[in-house]
């Protein structure tokens, strides 16, 4: 553990030992515990149960990669939809900009978070792609998301998705970290997590063997994007999809249900007039059946600088009919937040463009 590291994201027996090596009784560490994550507490000096001359000692020397000893981010913008879905763009220590979103429903509250600044996949259909990619986040990062989330919304999170920015794969350590942090801190169940991914080539065995070190158990859903049911028209809307042949992605997926016993989730975004017709419906159900799976089908989110169209209700209701035809198992991904910045990484670049007019 290091010793100048942000204190979110450590459990209890960390926290003990954190500041037993700074002079003070292990309970003080418990004490931590519960204003860190009971409390949501955002400054040090907030934390009133522990002495003030300890409390003024730490904000003198404040670790380099946080605000201050905790860790958290601060709110720059916020996007409140008509349905209730609230999007939150967050600062962090060193200038840049994060978004996550909580999602309502009824007895329920998913938050999507990031897990890079920015991303290095290009999705063309993504705006958080057109950014380009500038670093991982940090654990203290990504479970600050969730910590702001529960404070804006007043309400305590049920489900958490690795769906906002960033390639999760490609930040797998912090990633693990923060779902171990969800669960043991914060009280979550692992199978209310979800971790989406393009696809990285010799990531998926590795997420499944580090899984299994940094959790004992791996219960959390994977969500594999394909968004088309061929290489060719994969790898235009992927440009990184070149170095992963559909082949040996849905080969390291299979490998990855038998070694995990978990059933996999393929994400497929429909765009209008590209690749939602009935054959490549067909095409796709080819494509995933044979293993253990669930198809979710997702109606784009237009964003400026694309052309690419929100597919009509009438092609949306064909494609899921021609999988279900085909005995995959399928469901269509209700639209949230349409009316303030959807897509994700929108937000983020809205904000930076009014900054910097």
């Amino acid at each position: 553990m290091a010793l100048n590291a942000p204190l979110l994201g450590l459990g209890r027996p960390a926290l003990e030992q954190w500041v037993q090596q700074r002079g003070q009784a292990a309970f003080r560490g418990r004490q931590l515990h519960d204003w860190l994550y009971s409390k949501g507490v955002r400054d040090l000096d907030q934390v009133s149960v522990l002495p003030k001359q300890f409390r003024q000692q730490l904000l003198a020397e404040p670790p380099a990669d946080a605000f201050d000893w905790i860790g958290r981010s601060r709110e720059l913008q916020r996007s409140v939809a008509l349905d209730g879905t609230t999007k939150l763009l967050l600062a962090t220590h060193d200038g840049l900009s994060i978004e996550t979103v909580g999602i309502p429903n009824p007895n329920r509250l998913t938050v999507c978070v990031s897990s890079q600044v920015g991303c290095a996949m290009a999705c063309r259909f993504c705006a958080t792609g057109k950014g380009g990619f500038q670093r991982s986040l940090a654990l203290h990062e990504i479970v600050d998301q969730v910590l702001s989330v529960r404070e804006v919304m007043q309400q305590r999170p049920s489900h958490v998705v690795f769906m906002g920015m960033g390639e999760p794969l490609l930040n797998i350590d912090a990633v693990l970290a923060s779902i171990d942090c969800l669960c043991s801190d914060l009280g979550m169940a692992q199978r209310q997590i979800t971790i989406s991914t393009v696809g990285v080539p010799k990531t998926l065995p590795k997420l499944a063997a580090l899984a299994q070190e940094h959790l004992g158990r791996t219960q959390f859903t994977l969500a594999v994007s394909l968004h088309a049911p061929d290489q060719q028209l994969r790898e235009q809307l992927i440009p990184t999809a070149h170095a992963y042949p559909l082949e040996f992605l849905l080969e390291d997926c299979k490998q990855y249900v038998l070694t995990t016993g978990r059933r996999l989730s393929f994400e497929y975004i429909l765009l209008g007039g590209l690749n939602d017709h009935p054959a490549q419906a067909l095409a796709l159900a080819d494509l995933v059946s044979g293993f253990q799976s669930h198809v979710n089908l997702i109606a784009y989110n237009p964003i400026e600088e694309e052309e690419f169209q929100r597919p009509s209700p009438a092609a949306v209701e064909a494609f899921r009919s021609n999988l279900e035809g085909r005995g995959i198992a399928v469901s269509v991904r209700a639209s949230r937040g349409l009316d303030a910045d959807a897509a994700c990484g929108q937000l983020r670049r809205r904000f930076a463009t009014s900054t910097s007019a």
